[in-house]
């Protein structure tokens, strides 16, 4: 089992939960990352981002993995629908490109080419050239002092123009309708809520999480909580599975609190392994090895 880092704190749960599962088939299928991306047609670089929650994968890398470990994608797809949801939210706020920098000496917006999606960087655009103000100065204008210019500059221009006049176009319009629409909640006597008021949108859990049940019972003098047997599983935050809900469900036997009984080895239950093993006078590590299942145990 790989030794993972810790996820980003900031991290979306069901983002979280799509990161784990990516981390657990990719544990049983023994590869590595380099025999991953071999396989995958998706870079080690990229793999690293993916499965350390800085960047969320392709629906096409997640099929790839599943196809390479024998795991049905149906499911795992459904739990990447609602991570792409979550994760779409974080970036919704973010400052559309201007229709200019697509226009560069009169080239038409995707002639260069792009990097596939989730694969592409964003780069800093280039300084403006001396003597030249914003991008709009990559246009030059239409008259006598541009009659030699190529045709394509003056078509540039008037898709740079057209786009400005539709844009203008657009926003009036919602004003339009912004004011008609307070001036019917005026004439019904109900004030129309701010903007910011807006509730943000909630993520359904993904359908097929596993639930666990504890159902601790003292067995030949030691504890089971009916999740797991293992003694000496080596668990650490960022782990999932029936092991992890096995640890949760006996640290709550035992008074630590580990949140959740959820299965997914977090902050909290970390915390919670932490304490145990200072009562227990153990190596406070909050890795769960054979000797901390003792304490859970005995």
């Amino acid at each position: 089992m790989s030794r993972w880092k810790g996820l980003p704190a900031e991290l979306d749960p069901s983002t979280r939960n799509l990161v784990v599962r990516l981390r657990r088939l990719k544990d049983h299928s023994g590869l590595s990352l380099r025999q991953l991306a071999a396989r995958t047609g998706y870079s080690t670089s990229s793999w690293e981002r993916y499965l350390g929650g800085r960047s969320l994968p392709p629906r096409e890398a997640v099929e790839a993995l599943a196809s390479v470990t024998g795991e049905d994608p149906t499911r795992l797809l459904a739990v990447w629908e609602v991570a792409a949801e979550a994760w779409s939210g974080r970036t919704a706020t973010a400052p559309a490109a201007p229709v200019a920098v697509a226009l560069r000496a009169g080239s038409p917006a995707g002639e260069q080419g792009q990097a596939p999606a989730g694969e592409q960087d964003q780069a800093p655009e280039p300084a403006a050239e001396p003597g030249r103000s914003g991008s709009v100065g990559l246009v030059d204008p239409v008259g006598p002092a541009g009659a030699g210019a190529e045709p394509a500059r003056g078509r540039a221009f008037h898709v740079a123009v057209a786009a400005g006049v539709v844009a203008v176009a657009l926003t009036a319009s919602a004003v339009v309708v912004l004011v008609g629409r307070v001036g019917t909640e005026d004439a019904r006597g109900t004030a129309a809520p701010p903007a910011s008021s807006a509730a943000p949108a909630t993520v359904s859990p993904p359908p097929d999480l596993p639930a666990y049940t504890c159902r601790v019972e003292r067995i030949d003098g030691l504890w089971y909580a009916g999740q797991s047997t293992t003694r000496d599983a080596i668990l650490a935050n960022g782990y999932a599975g029936p092991e992890v809900a096995e640890a949760q469900c006996l640290l709550s036997r035992a008074g630590y609190s580990p949140g959740d009984v959820d299965g997914i080895f977090g902050p909290v239950t970390e915390r919670a392994v932490k304490r145990l093993q200072a009562e227990a006078d153990l190596v406070v590590d909050g890795i769960v090895g054979p000797h901390t299942w003792g304490a859970l145990r005995g």
